[in-house]
């Protein structure tokens, strides 16, 4: 069996427990369970088995890492060193990574840290529901809006939160309202153009809150896939912007994860795009090969744990014994935005299988 035909199975296997999930999800009903659930329900979870591959050792090493991150958060929910000093997204992330390692609002042993990033991300969502700290470091403030925005979803639907409703609504409009001509966005929220990586980062918050109960229009929706779909070269990669260019492993990974999240699981988009990005499987001591390493392997897991099969048995195995061989001795991961955004993401990718986050879930 191919990993085309395997991935085909698995995405049959899934639909019905996706759709189970959803309607939970919409209820209010959030956490590990609902998919362990859903799969249960039709007697047949092809990944039953997916936090066996949670070894030890990687287990150890998420658990340094969470712990750091831990260490490092101020007071005030928010990260202060390296050159994003105070940025939403490195707080978002962290918060997700707390949260993929089973800690939730409140609750767990990271759960007060969870509670400090949602207050920082809350204290900066600014009247018109744009999530932005003016004097925090930023390569583009919609990357910052799109991941907190995300955050913020998946900590409503599991608190149902009255106040986390009210600017996560403000939010999720912001971004409807700045959608560009072409269906996407770029660095700041204006009707200007839009480029395929903050795009995604907008797809993921829209979905996520959508999961959460939250009103998102369809057309949002259809209007922003068909991006996507457009900034996909014949190789199966995706360019940067729809005006053309070389396609990259980084942007490929988030763009395949788009049209998943968007219910496309089969197809010349998805299968070409699995193909193309087999030709990056992760290996030890390979940080430096690929610029925006930790993105694009966030992005990547999330690819392979839906597609199934052999992209997902022989992928994550790869992913993790890169990552456990790259953390330093004090439980970080380097990356040149900062050192708790390498962190939060080596953490996420780790976590994947724990199948904890609702936007995670198959």
């Amino acid at each position: 069996m191919n990993y085309r035909d395997a991935a085909r199975i698995a995405n049959r296997m899934r639909r019905a427990s996706r759709r189970r999930f959803l309607t939970a999800a919409v209820t209010g009903l959030a956490g590990g369970s609902l998919a362990t659930q859903a799969f249960g329900q039709q007697g047949a979870n092809p990944e039953r088995s997916a936090v066996d591959l949670v070894t030890p050792a990687a287990l150890e090493s998420a658990q340094r890492g969470l712990k750091l991150l831990a260490a490092r958060q101020d007071e005030d929910g928010s990260f202060h060193s390296g050159g994003y000093s105070r940025n939403v997204a490195v707080c978002a992330l962290a918060g997700m990574a707390f949260m993929a390692g089973g800690s939730t609002p409140s609750r767990g042993p990271f759960g007060r840290n969870v509670d400090r990033a949602i207050d920082y991300i809350l204290a900066n969502t600014q009247e018109s529901g744009f999530i932005n700290i003016n004097s925090a470091s930023s390569h583009g403030p919609m990357y910052g809006h799109g991941f907190a925005t995300l955050f913020l979803a998946e900590c409503y639907g599991m608190t149902q939160r009255a106040d986390i409703r009210e600017k996560l609504s403000k939010s999720i409009n912001l971004i409807v309202n700045t959608q560009n001509a072409d269906g996407g966005w770029r660095y700041q929220p204006v009707r200007r153009d839009a480029d395929i990586s903050v795009t995604i980062c907008q797809v993921m918050a829209l979905r996520a809150a959508r999961n959460a109960g939250l009103f998102v229009p369809r057309d949002t929706i259809d209007r922003c896939i068909g991006y996507v779909k457009r900034s996909q070269n014949a190789d199966g990669g995706f360019m940067y912007m729809i005006q053309g260019g070389q396609s990259a492993f980084p942007r490929s990974a988030a763009g395949i994860v788009a049209l998943f999240s968007a219910g496309i699981y089969e197809g010349p988009e998805i299968s070409k795009g699995l193909d193309y990005l087999m030709g990056f499987m992760p290996q030890a001591g390979d940080v430096s090969r690929e610029s925006h390493y930790f993105y694009g392997h966030y992005y990547a897991v999330q690819v392979m744990w839906h597609a199934g099969g052999d992209y997902w048995s022989r992928w994550y195995p790869a992913i993790r014994d890169a990552l456990v061989s790259r953390q330093a001795e004090d439980g970080s991961w380097t990356d040149s935005i900062c050192t708790e955004y390498g962190t939060a993401m080596a953490c996420i990718i780790l976590q994947i299988p724990n199948n904890y986050l609702p936007i995670f879930q198959r």
